[in-house]
């Protein structure tokens, strides 16, 4: 599959990201009986899975499956939701309940997300997949391309998107009051997780409660270890996990992403890096994404920071010129953020999820609340208000409406994102060239290998 018959025209418009453009892609999801319950089943029930199953059921969905590959969490689950059918293996689920299900959540690890939301795409259901959305360039254009052919109902789960200081930001930016944007700087304290090692040799014992063949899903046989994988340690590893770009850039690179109508790189360069290893991304590393000029906007680099302060690698920032501002505002560096800089001035949005921003033009001494700057004040609005993140699912369930981070917008950010992935995988200092439609890398092998993973029998989506 490929949408290279999506123009980056075409692109700006359908994702609300060109101007005038108010949401989304066009209603074209059918709407469905308004007097029925949606029926849903969840593939991964522990951690953020079990509060995305809470979220949809208090929007009054039926949740009638359950399906994890922990026997503990997926006991918990149950008993919580007793009417639901309980299963390990969604491989089993799916065909089983089909008749029976409207709409599937998939809040699994990452290299889970593609593998389970395909097949339940291509039998028509509406999908809710946290983010990342997946764990490789290609699974994400498939996605993509079925929520579109198949006039789904899709939203990626980075809950910033429905925050109103997100879409203000968006807005303001919008109406060139700061100029022409020319830089984009985007940090993050994660990892929280273990990486930056070799495998540990050796292995251990399975639990009980736990089927580790269904855990290593796609990706190759190898040994289990206590406390290297299973529970939440799997994020750094690049069989199971997509680092900290992929946890975190799908929230802090949002609003930025819509804003600046980013599009596909045209080349993407690991920087610096702690250190390389061979089966987990870097502890800390800065990497950069340089994108082309777009409709009347000029060629901007984008750099992306990661790392731990409480680690010995300690984290790669940005230039303390750059932040001298932000830490007079907040009193310290901030933990996570994005930075924009613009002809006139500067944008600050704060945290993971952009839910405060912050504007200094080049004639103010200090930043000044983004609701209160002079030049942010009279922007329009042109972008609705989220009636919730899982609401906006709902809605686009029963009548079409767009949600914000429906999956023709959110894949496409999601690709541009895994090629900084790829880039620390490739190597430190070794720039990629880009073929984004083509989902190609010029001239550059092993970065074109690392679009599409390789597949354990019995797991390979069927396209």
């Amino acid at each position: 599959m490929s949408n290279t018959h999506l123009s980056r025209r075409k692109f700006l418009h359908t994702t609300g990201l060109g101007a005038g453009a108010v949401l989304g892609f066009p209603a074209i999801v059918s709407g469905q009986n308004l007097n029925d319950r949606i029926r849903v089943a969840a593939i991964g029930v522990g951690g953020k899975g079990e509060s995305d199953i809470n979220n949809v059921a208090k929007c009054g969905c039926d949740i009638v499956g359950l399906c994890d590959v922990d026997a503990k969490t997926l006991g918990r689950m149950s008993k919580k939701y007793p009417k639901a059918k309980t299963f390990s293996d969604f491989r089993e689920m799916l065909p089983k309940m089909d008749a029976e299900i409207d709409a599937v959540i998939v809040s699994a690890p990452d290299h889970i997300h593609g593998v389970a939301a395909i097949p339940a795409m291509q039998a028509g259901k509406h999908v809710y997949v946290q983010k990342p959305l997946a764990q490789t360039v290609w699974e994400c254009r498939v996605m993509g391309d079925l929520a579109r052919e198949k006039k789904l109902a899709t939203q990626m789960g980075n809950q910033g998107s429905a925050a109103e200081g997100l879409r203000r930001s968006v807005e303001v930016i919008q109406t060139g009051v700061l100029g022409k944007p020319l830089e984009l700087h985007v940090w993050t304290n994660r990892p929280i997780w273990p990486q930056g090692f070799e495998r540990p040799s050796g292995s251990d014992p399975v639990p009980e409660h736990l089927d580790w063949d269904l855990w290593l899903g796609p990706a190759a046989e190898r040994p289990y270890k206590n406390g290297i994988y299973h529970p939440f340690k799997w994020r750094g590893w690049t069989d199971f996990g997509t680092g900290a770009l992929g946890d975190m850039a799908c929230h802090t690179v949002n609003m930025p992403f819509r804003a600046l109508k980013l599009g596909y790189p045209e080349k993407i360069e690991c920087e610096m890096a702690s250190k390389l290893f061979s089966e987990t991304y870097p502890m800390t590393s800065r990497v950069r994404f340089d994108f082309p000029a777009r409709e009347d906007l000029p060629p901007l680099k984008f750099w992306w920071y990661d790392g731990n302060p409480g680690d010995p690698f300690k984290p790669i920032m940005p230039y303390p010129e750059l932040l001298k501002d932000i830490i007079a505002l907040r009193g310290k560096t901030p933990k996570s953020g994005a930075l924009i800089v613009f002809e006139n001035g500067m944008l600050y949005s704060e945290d993971d999820y952009g839910r405060a921003f912050w504007v200094k033009t080049n004639d103010d001494k200090e930043f000044v609340s983004g609701t209160d700057h002079p030049l942010t004040r009279d922007a329009p609005q042109v972008i609705p208000r989220s009636p919730g993140h899982e609401q906006e699912w709902i809605d686009m369930m029963r009548d079409g409406t767009p949600a914000y981070s429906n999956f023709e917008i959110a894949a496409y950010l999601t690709e541009v994102i895994l090629l900084g992935s790829i880039a620390q995988r490739v190597g430190e200092g070794l720039p990629i060239a880009w073929d984004g439609p083509n989902m190609k890398a010029k001239g550059n092998d092993a970065a074109s290998a690392l679009v599409k993973r390789p597949y354990r029998d019995g797991w390979a989506p069927q396209v």
